[in-house]
């Protein structure tokens, strides 16, 4: 239950709602409980007016409500017995009736603010994962963070929804109840509610083994999530390599573990609630047993009237103790969910926005000063003493083998890492003192894992651009030499594309990834291998616009390959996180048995056979 605390928040939000809620609920037990009442009286007036042999008036008058008092003063100056029997039942109908409008404004006013209450926590958790850095993504599976944010959410609304609602209801409607029956005979009270302890026991119980079998079902339901989404974002590669029996096979296994898990607590919850119903079934019998042994020996002042009204009592009951065990079970369920959806709310994003943000228009000065970077998952070390200045508008190209650091490099400056040691300088300001969102506003990125959503080609293009309009997005695809290939898709710029861009080819992903880039028109950009895919021509085209793109702009260039027509100020060479070579195209070519000379001596040769 103290998992459930951090829910704590929107019950006050809501407060107005959840009181009035419960006022609702009150009354609608209210005038339930009332119907007992009159009953009672009509079963004491029949054979009191009518005078039947063995008829013993009760020696001390019954105690009722108030309204049914007053109504009883009313209906004793009536003279015919049908006519007070028909009033009695217009009473006990407009009683009915009345619980179920308020049952109505009940639901209208709890379930309501449940759902407002998930709507709340939903964008909470959503907001929470756009601040959580990159490592937390690397080290958790994406079907488990939709689990939570759907499957969790979902189940702490059971909470905040219908489990208040049952348990106010039961804790009303009992207190109700067992009010009146005290006040209508104390002794027959106690023997009546002679179950309820072993009831209390039994639910301490099970409620227990409920709880711990709901976190396991809802850790395997995150596992078998886990496995359906990745199956569905790699069914290509499944389907290339043949393994669709082996997939579904290790699917079976994970829902297999959450058939056991959900069959188990199906089990528990299934022994459960008949036992319930098993109790309130022995406070009726002792009810009809006791209550008539009172009555045949005329004994403790206990009438017909008096067993029906417990039997009504009991049986109005009967749902709502009934209800412990599902009421427990939505608790149960939900504490073991919002614990789930605390471990990463309460997680502390690596990367911060810093206190006091220093907001600056960014010219395009860099520096990295001896920057050292371990990955902590892996304890991989990506920079080691790692330094490189970058003037504004320079253009720099990264050059290295896979693994050298090039990418660790575009992140750091990015900040979606921050560095271990040294610092990075952009315009004589450490990058940790930036305010993170005018950080990357003026920073293009494209990464070498190209994303694409699955909206329509303009959109992807203007991401995050509300105000660019379509002359904008047009130019830009110029740039990026895409544009007459969107301009062949069957709707155009207003084409839709699959997800992850899945319709599209990899070379058209990097341009419009390209084109994404480029109508940001910032100060600073990063290219990522982002031409790996596409071909020598298209190649060549892209680079030319880049030239003239790019005249002002500071420029990091990573790549493979070696672009002849692009004119780098400084190309670096990286290998194990350290700068080896460092120059232009013409001083890196002068260095015998260099990386970067072999590499070009390697490309010109490859392009001669081509």
């Amino acid at each position: 239950m103290k998992h459930l605390k951090a829910i704590q928040k929107y019950f006050w939000k809501y407060r107005v709602r959840l009181g009035v809620g419960l006022i609702f609920i009150f009354l609608s037990n209210y005038f339930n409980v009332l119907t007992p009442q009159v009953t009672g009286y009509v079963i004491d007036f029949v054979p009191r007016k009518l005078g039947l042999p063995g008829y013993q008036p009760p020696k001390r008058a019954p105690q009722y409500d108030y309204l049914v008092t007053k109504f009883i003063n009313w209906m004793e100056g009536m003279s015919g017995l049908t006519q007070v029997v028909a009033w009695c039942g217009i009473i006990v109908l407009l009683l009915a009736l009345l619980r179920g409008f308020f049952l109505f404004l009940m639901r209208q006013t709890i379930i309501v603010m449940s759902r407002h209450i998930e709507f709340d926590q939903k964008n909470e958790i959503y907001k929470h994962y756009q601040q959580l850095d990159s490592g937390f993504y690397k080290r958790n599976s994406t079907g488990d963070l939709m689990n939570r944010i759907a499957e969790d959410v979902s189940r702490v609304r059971m909470f905040s929804g219908p489990a208040i609602m049952y348990l106010v209801n039961l804790i009303s409607l009992i207190s109700l109840a067992v009010f009146f029956m005290y006040k209508r005979d104390p002794l027959l009270t106690w023997y009546v509610l002679a179950p309820l302890p072993v009831l209390a026991i039994t639910i301490y119980f099970v409620n227990n083994t409920i709880h711990k079998k709901s976190e396991k079902i809802q850790a395997s339901l995150s596992d078998l999530t886990t496995n359906a989404q990745e199956s569905y974002s790699g069914i290509r590669v499944i389907k290339s390599f043949v393994q669709e029996k082996a997939m579904l096979g290790f699917f079976m296994k994970n829902s297999e573990e959450y058939r056991k898990n959900a069959i188990g607590l199906a089990k528990v919850e299934a022994v459960y609630f008949p036992s319930i119903t098993l109790l309130i079934g022995i406070s009726t019998l002792l009810t009809i047993m006791i209550g008539g042994l009172y009555y045949i020996r005329g004994t403790h002042n206990i009438g017909l009237d008096t067993i029906v009204e417990f039997v009504m009592y009991i049986n109005m009951m009967m749902f709502p103790v009934s209800a412990i065990g599902l009421t427990a079970s939505m608790i149960q369920r939900a504490a073991a969910s919002q614990k789930r959806i605390n471990q990463f709310l309460d997680t502390k994003p690596a990367i911060a926005e810093p206190q006091k943000a220093t907001k600056v228009d960014l010219q395009g000065n860099i520096v990295f000063e001896n920057v050292d970077f371990v990955y902590t998952d892996t304890g991989i070390r990506a920079m080691n003493n790692f330094n490189l200045s970058v003037k504004k508008g320079q253009k720099v190209a990264i050059v290295g083998r896979t693994g050298s650091g090039k990418t660790t490099m575009a992140q750091l400056l990015l900040r979606m890492y921050d560095v271990n040691n040294g610092r990075i300088l952009l315009d004589g300001i450490d990058i940790r003192e930036l305010s993170l969102r005018q950080l990357r506003e003026q920073v293009s990125y494209v990464p070498q894992d190209v994303f694409l959503f699955s909206e329509t080609v303009e959109n992807n293009i203007r991401f995050g651009l509300a105000h660019a309009d379509a002359a904008d997005v047009e130019k830009a695809a110029l740039q990026a030499s895409v544009h007459k290939e969107i301009t062949g898709f069957s709707q155009g710029y207003q084409t839709m594309i699959g997800e992850r861009g899945v319709t599209l080819s990899g070379g058209q992903k990097q341009r419009i990834s390209i084109a994404r880039a480029l109508i940001k028109d910032p100060s600073m950009v990063i290219f990522d291998d982002c031409l790996s895919a596409v071909d020598a021509k298209t190649e060549k085209e892209i680079i030319g616009n880049l030239n003239d793109y790019l005249q002002d702009k500071t420029a990091i260039i990573i790549t493979h390959r070696i672009f002849t027509l692009f004119a780098f100020d400084k190309i670096v060479v990286l290998e194990d996180g350290r700068i080896v070579e460092e120059g232009t195209h013409q001083d890196l070519l002068a260095i015998p048995d260099g990386y970067y000379a072999n590499l070009y001596a390697r490309q010109q040769e490859t392009d001669r056979e081509k």
